[in-house]
């Protein structure tokens, strides 16, 4: 997920920095930024080299589906199929579905259906229970409808516990646990254009019409491996991150894992999980082995309990006055104050007190990247000041723009590896050669292990019916052909061709690290625009032809802006692992960021004429 940091969208990172004016402005940094930015891009080199982009990683098909397997759900529950017409079918039960379905809720939409494959409420805090888990994102900004239910999170990052009960809380407050279909996977959603209806089939044989379909399955949903030669061969214990084997390991998600203090486990993956996961595992393993492939960035996190009478004291409407000034403060937009004063805002505090002028855009840019620098040799001070072995502090620094990847936070991942009994293993952006039925092999040494517990992510940029396990079939098409070379929407959630859908994606719409903001917002879009066709007697509303090409070709214009940034990045998940292709441009973010995003949609739905939309009316209605 691309930031739209520093409103990048006005002046991407310029190659000026290679000038010597960056080198005169640098006159007073311990830092010669030309040598900086040359290392830079000598890391990303390094593994662009490696090449493979997705095909580097293995989908969980066939005898891989084992790693689905959902392991909180205890004995499967039995009932009769489900046939049933209601007005909405919302797919998720995470966080981002309740907030569809609370802003449907408002505007009184009340009879919808919530469909999900977990047992419970939650979403990405039911499936990642991993000892460490919580949220990297303020708890006051991320967990959503504070107010609404009237709690208080009990500490500044919330950890796993907290934030599924969380999502349990909202279902009791709000009725929602009598609208959902829990251990129910959609296995198709077919559009029947006679009847201007969505008709929805499930693993369950549900058979579930309605007027309108809400896909809110999630980016962290299906998880992935990677697609190392031997990967089947190996004979010890394997599972992935999301799907924790607590019977293996013992403990909980607080740690305690007692069942691996006589066990050689390896960790393959250093991002926003393992960064969590490793303090945990690496206190009580006998040996540690954790695999990098690309460090990430490592700055404090410094969580807290929240103080109760300055939380009281919050004045309503606090929430997203909050969420809107974490935003800016990315974005480099805020010039009056910081509320969440974390390390996530700390370039943000710095543009407060000096913000760019973007009249001289390559000054601009040449003096954000200056910030940049001096923020990631922080960072990497850090690792050198907290990891005693030197060779291994210098591993663990990430080389990179800081919102290259998603930069974590965490007090206790860099002091792991001054454990004797952990291990970092750095392929230098290599990856894992192969495994062996007793040990993983990397740059040709073997490295013996009992578990191998996979912190390789989730399916983020395929195909979209792969990573949710949906045949959508859309007027004539699918939307695995609709979107064959490249996402084709409007404002990132409409799509000509499939009436009455609306798609919960940060793709061609809002980017922002907190995204409950966007789906938030994307929420009280679909119910307007649903409220609007019940109450002007609308059949079907679709994208015209004209107003989705139009936005994609905002969409592609504003990635081509920002081809040069994400271009002299090291690979990952934000720039399509380093291949450069048009498809990967349709999937960048709205160009004038999120802020500008929001607006955008607000000042839409305030003509209140559903502009660009291709609207058909029940009997003669105009």
């Amino acid at each position: 997920m691309p930031a739209a940091a520093i409103n990048t969208a006005e002046a991407p990172v310029p190659a000026a920095v290679e000038a010597q004016a960056n080198v005169e402005q640098a006159s007073n940094v311990s830092f010669d930024p030309v040598a900086l930015k040359a290392k830079y891009l000598e890391e990303r080199d390094i593994r662009i080299a490696r090449g493979g982009g997705n095909t580097q990683y293995k989908f969980l098909d066939g005898a891989s589906s084992k790693y689905l397997k959902d392991p909180w759900t205890g004995n499967d529950t039995q009932r009769e199929p489900v046939v049933e017409e209601t007005e909405v079918v919302i797919v998720g039960a995470g966080y981002g579905a309740q907030l569809i379905a609370t802003e449907l809720q408002k505007v009184g939409v009340t009879d919808f259906r919530m469909i999900d494959k977990a047992g419970d409420f939650g979403g990405t805090w039911y499936w990642n229970r991993y000892p460490g888990a919580q949220c990297d994102i303020e708890s006051y900004i991320y967990m959503p409808l504070l107010e609404e239910t009237g709690y208080m999170p009990t500490e500044k990052y919330a950890h796993q516990d907290e934030l599924l009960e969380h999502a349990q809380r909202i279902g009791k407050h709000f009725g929602l646990y009598e609208r959902a279909l829990f251990e129910t996977e959609v296995k198709e959603m077919r559009w029947n254009e006679d009847e201007s209806k969505w008709l929805t089939t499930t693993s369950r044989g549900d058979k579930i019409t309605s007027r309108f379909v809400i896909p809110a399955a999630g980016p962290l949903h299906k998880p992935k491996l990677p697609g190392i030669k031997g990967l089947d061969s190996f004979k010890g214990h394997t599972f992935h991150t999301s799907r924790w084997d607590f019977d293996y390991t013992g403990g909980d998600v607080s740690g305690g894992l007692v069942n691996l203090q006589d066990k050689r486990v390896a960790i393959i993956g250093t991002g926003a999980t393992s960064v969590q996961i490793v303090p945990r595992v690496g206190e009580y393993a006998k040996e540690l082995y954790v695999f990098q492939r690309t460090p990430s960035s490592i700055d404090v996190r410094n969580n807290q309990s929240t103080d109760e009478t300055w939380f009281k004291g919050l004045e309503p409407g606090w929430q997203k006055k909050r969420m809107q000034n974490f935003n800016r403060l990315i974005n480099g937009a805020e010039r009056d104050v910081d509320l969440v004063n974390d390390s996530w805002t700390s370039v943000g505090r710095i543009l407060m007190e000096n913000p760019l002028d973007w009249s001289d855009p390559v000054a601009a840019g040449t003096r954000f990247q200056m910030i940049d620098f001096e923020k990631m040799e922080a960072v990497r001070h850090r690792a050198s000041t907290i990891v005693k072995h030197q060779p291994t502090a210098e591993s663990l620094k990430a080389y990179y723009n800081r919102f290259c990847k998603r930069p974590c936070f965490h007090d206790e991942y860099l002091q792991t590896f001054n454990r004797p009994s952990v291990h970092l293993i750095d392929t230098r952006g290599a990856g894992v050669d192969a495994l062996t039925p007793t040990s993983i092999v990397s740059q040709g040494k073997e490295y013996p292990v009992d578990a191998v517990i996979f912190s390789t992510g989730f399916e983020t940029s395929n195909d979209w019916s792969h990573k949710t396990g949906i045949t959508m079939l859309g007027r004539d098409t699918s939307i695995t052909e609709k979107w064959k070379n490249g996402l084709s929407t409007l404002h990132g959630s409409l799509v000509r061709g499939f009436p009455n859908a609306f798609f919960v994606q940060y793709f061609q719409a809002a980017l922002t690290f907190n995204l409950m903001h966007v789906t938030g917002e994307q929420a009280q879009h679909f119910a307007h625009i649903i409220a609007a066709a019940k109450a002007q007697n609308i059949r079907s509303v679709e994208p015209t032809q004209e107003a989705e090409d139009g936005w994609v070709n905002t969409i592609v214009q504003g990635a081509a802006g920002m081809a040069q940034f994400f271009g002299d990045c090291t690979p990952g998940y934000y720039n399509n692992e380093g291949t450069v292709s048009e498809a990967g441009a349709k999937m960048a973010g709205y160009p004038q960021g999120a802020d500008a995003f929001f607006q955008l949609l607000a000042d839409w739905r305030a003509e209140g004429r559903l502009e660009g939309l291709e609207k058909k009316f029940y009997g003669n209605a105009p």
